[in-house]
């Protein structure tokens, strides 16, 4: 494992995982025993940096528990994040935070975040409410060792947030398809300047830079070095810069965690030669032709007070264009329910109440591209497909009830 420096030349391991995306169940809650066993792998591994936060439901849970039944609390860096549109009073900060403890099973966070601080206006509008007070009596106390903000907004917005307070790391979405999306490389660089580490989230774009790369950008990564996937190629233009301190990878399967753990090993600053951060922007060139939609599955849009499966359309719409119509329209078919009467989780359901794009951090029309995207997933003859599957399905029930 490759170790950088935070603030104060602490260590931390530069692949950190992101507790956000851990394995779940039938039931749609965390795994805790697969859980469990990726913690236990990661830590065995070197990672030292496990990032979750309030709003992950049962991430923290989670966490805690692995790491208080194998006495690891002290072997590992515990980040998580304040929701801080719940804090309406000095209060509050403590009423959340203590919940996070209890979640966590410790008695400190190493590295607390204001979770999605996106402007300097609504980081006013904490320190109207003593947010600045607090942070200190906790840090003079032990319960948060350093203190930062996760972003999702402007570049100018982020910029002009690095001088609203005297933070010790921050966290952005970066890669390299995003590279000049919200802080993006100016913002990076800007942070690393001021002494910041930087934590990368969506390093995978939703896992699109690991199982969504065109074929003719596989076929272009695999010609320039056919010992990376695609995810390592993505991993490794970001280790690639010195100002990337943590990368972040929701790993929710042992295959894929120990791909990044061997991709980690030997990441360093400077490890990508001038042909291979060609190959990257060509791939990245092929990519920008086939995706349409920059959602990168967070589901933070979800749920949809009406059933939308607004990630899924999104995701198969992008299928559509990059990997294929037969393999977008089959992800679109599964993922959707359009096939079950009882099930249709498609745009039909939308009433364009707007209660997704507030909580969307790419800021993506999503109602609009609601819209465009099932006209295309859509076809003329679609519905009549359907209808077919449909009636199908109730002569079945039918003849079994009979």
């Amino acid at each position: 494992m490759q170790y950088r420096n935070d603030k104060y030349g602490n260590k931390l391991s530069g692949l950190g995982f992101g507790c956000m995306r851990f394995p779940r169940g039938l039931n749609g809650k965390f795994d805790y025993g697969k859980s469990e066993e990726l913690i236990l792998t990661a830590v065995e591994n070197g990672v030292n940096y496990f990032d979750t936060a309030y709003l992950y439901a049962g991430s923290e849970e989670t966490l805690g528990e692995a790491l208080r039944r194998h006495d690891l609390r002290d072997k590992v860096n515990i980040a998580t994040k304040l929701p801080f549109l719940r804090c309406g009073r000095y209060a509050d900060f403590d009423r959340l935070f203590d919940e996070q403890l209890a979640r966590l099973k410790t008695d400190r966070v190493d590295y607390y975040l204001i979770h999605n601080l996106p402007t300097p206006e609504l980081w006013r509008k904490l320190t109207d409410i003593g947010v600045e007070k607090w942070i200190a009596e906790k840090k003079a106390s032990g319960a948060i060792g350093q203190i930062g903000f996760s972003f999702h907004g402007t570049q100018d917005d982020f910029l002009k947030l690095l001088d609203a307070y005297p933070w010790e790391f921050c966290q952005i979405q970066y890669n390299y398809m995003n590279e000049n999306y919200q802080a993006g490389k100016a913002g990076l660089q800007a942070a690393a300047a001021k002494g910041l580490p930087v934590v990368i989230m969506e390093p995978l774009l939703g896992g699109r830079l690991a199982n969504g790369v065109p074929k003719k950008g596989v076929e272009i990564f695999s010609r320039e070095n056919p010992a990376h996937t695609p995810a390592a190629w993505a991993l490794r233009w970001l280790w690639n810069q010195p100002e990337v301190t943590v990368i972040l990878s929701g790993m929710n399967a042992d295959r894929p965690l120990r791909d990044n753990l061997k991709t980690a090993e030997t990441a360093t600053a400077g490890c990508l030669t001038e042909q291979e951060a060609a190959a990257t922007e060509a791939v990245k060139a092929i990519f920008e032709a086939a995706y349409k939609i920059p959602c990168t599955g967070c589901n933070y849009c979800m749920p949809c007070p009406k059933g939308v499966n607004i990630p899924a359309i999104f995701a198969a719409y992008n299928a559509r264009f990059a990997n294929g119509f037969v393999t977008g329209i089959m992800q679109y078919v599964t993922s959707t329910g359009v096939n079950t009467p009882e099930k249709n989780y498609t745009v039909r359901r939308c009433v364009k109440c707007g209660a997704c794009e507030k909580h969307c951090p790419q800021h993506i029309a999503v109602t609009r591209e609601l819209v465009t995207a099932t006209k295309k997933m859509e076809p003329f003859w679609f519905k009549a497909v359907i209808k077919i599957l449909h009636n199908m399905q109730r002569s079945g029930k039918r003849d079994r009830n009979r």
